[in-house]
């Protein structure tokens, strides 16, 4: 299972809305930085599904998640948040292990 709060809700719908077209968002992750492992977000403009994809489906778009990375991501939060100057989606994942010091990528 995969949980997104409000905020990010609200967010992921305002993009879509702005954006003019779309159906939701595919998370996954990509192998980069010091500690392994970064998430992607990306938005979807029509409903392809993958062979192994998992949807997550919220009442307004939905979350599609692709077999290799559904193991990583199991559990995880996605929230949308406001820290000073700076926002944007955070992760909460609890199958990670550690988390590079700049933040971008992390081990399971």
């Amino acid at each position: 299972m995969i949980t997104l709060t409000h905020a990010a809700t609200q967010r992921i719908n305002k993009n879509i809305q702005r954006r003019g077209a779309g159906v939701g968002i595919r998370l996954g992750v990509r192998t980069t930085g010091c500690s392994g492992l970064a998430y992607t977000i990306e938005y979807v403009d029509n409903y392809t599904a993958q062979l192994g994809d998992t949807n997550y489906a919220q009442p307004d778009f939905c979350v599609l998640v692709d077999a290799k990375s559904q193991a990583y991501l199991l559990g995880m939060t996605v929230d949308y948040v406001r820290k000073g100057l700076n926002e944007g989606f955070e992760f909460v994942n609890p199958n990670e292990r550690d988390r590079c010091g700049c933040g971008v990528s992390f081990r399971v």
